[in-house]
């Protein structure tokens, strides 16, 4: 595989992989602000999630080339649980358990069903 055809599959993994870390501030990271009233961190939140669209529409415009449209959302959605997973952790403090990695394991193992099946 040329680096030419590297970049191209792994263009829209890293901004996906980017829009899902200001995807999960938006959502999650008022969490931490509840003390603000709740129309200031909508406003923050739509600040954050402008950035997180201006990542996203180019990963999945230039991902199409060489992913389904299927194939994209399941990379987002596993990107998704790994950027959550280590905001969950780090920054609200709250542990996983045992029941978020077999439920995670789930939704990769059903990642793999997308990307080994043939239609």
């Amino acid at each position: 595989m040329s680096m030419g055809t590297m970049g191209a599959y792994l263009t829209p993994i890293l901004l996906l992989g980017a829009s899902n870390v200001f995807m999960t501030l938006a959502w999650y990271g008022h969490l931490k602000f509840k003390e603000h009233p709740l129309f200031v961190v909508i406003l923050v939140s739509w600040a954050i999630a402008f950035v997180e669209y201006c990542l996203a529409v180019p990963a999945n415009r230039y991902g199409h080339a060489v992913y389904s449209a299927a194939q994209l959302k399941t990379i987002q959605e596993v990107i998704t649980l790994i950027v959550f997973a280590g905001f969950s952790v780090l920054v609200l403090k709250e542990p996983l358990g045992w029941a978020h990695a077999v439920g995670f394991s789930l939704i990769a193992a059903g990642a793999a069903v997308v990307f080994l099946g043939r239609g």
